[in-house]
């Protein structure tokens, strides 16, 4: 089953990977892509991860052309007719814009959660605190809507359904949760607001939220 869980998974496993030497380009994803080891400028590798991520889940021919251009990725897909510029959902592949104008393709990932105000993604060659579009490594990254050019939409096995939108009274402190990695919900981008919560989920919060303390 071709889904967003699988897709997801995938890329979550591979949180933390980092370019070999720093600033190289050189990433177990670059030589799957091109069938050799490859270094330097001109490889970045954000949507080659992209590609990776779908093809280890048996899911490559979900994704409207094999590139490794964030713009020739995005070309296909309004070609393809599976390109949107709002509502976005997890399993999309969203196209950043850094300059806020949403015109450009300067870098991409696979959103896994969604918000009020923006989305968070797992996204490969970026940083936690150094560049964004030509960071080195695979990491979670929450950013705004008005950062994002559009998403390419797979069609996935079957639509997702989300418990994702809070009540007006809880809005804040869901949004809160969430920016600081307290919630996260499944592995397919469901929050289960509306769900009780077991003692392993608590426990989890809470090692969360130890965590987020310990970073301060």
């Amino acid at each position: 089953m071709k889904t967003i869980d699988s897709v997801l998974t995938a890329a979550r496993r591979e949180l933390g990977t980092t370019e070999l030497p720093a600033n190289s380009n050189r990433v177990k994803y670059n030589t799957w892509f091109y069938g050799r080891e490859v270094s330097g400028a001109a490889y970045p590798w954000c949507m080659v991860f992209v590609q990776w991520c779908f093809h280890e889940a048996g899911a490559s021919d979900l994704l409207p052309t094999r590139t490794a251009s964030c713009g020739a990725l995005m070309r296909a897909a309004q070609e393809a007719g599976c390109w949107v510029t709002q509502d976005f959902r997890p399993g999309d592949i969203v196209i950043y814009d850094f300059t806020g104008k949403r015109r450009g393709t300067e870098h991409t990932g696979i959103v896994e959660t969604v918000d009020a105000s923006g989305v968070t993604a797992i996204e490969g060659n970026t940083s936690t605190a150094g560049s964004q579009s030509n960071g080195g490594m695979v990491c979670r990254k929450t950013r705004k809507s008005q950062l994002i050019t559009g998403a390419v939409r797979p069609k996935y096995a079957e639509p997702l359904e989300l418990d994702n939108t809070p009540s007006p009274a809880h809005k804040e402190g869901v949004a809160w949760a969430q920016s600081h990695g307290i919630l996260r919900g499944t592995a397919a981008g469901d929050l289960m607001l509306s769900q009780p919560v077991t003692r392993q989920q608590l426990c989890t919060m809470l090692h969360n939220f130890y965590k987020m303390l310990e970073a301060r």
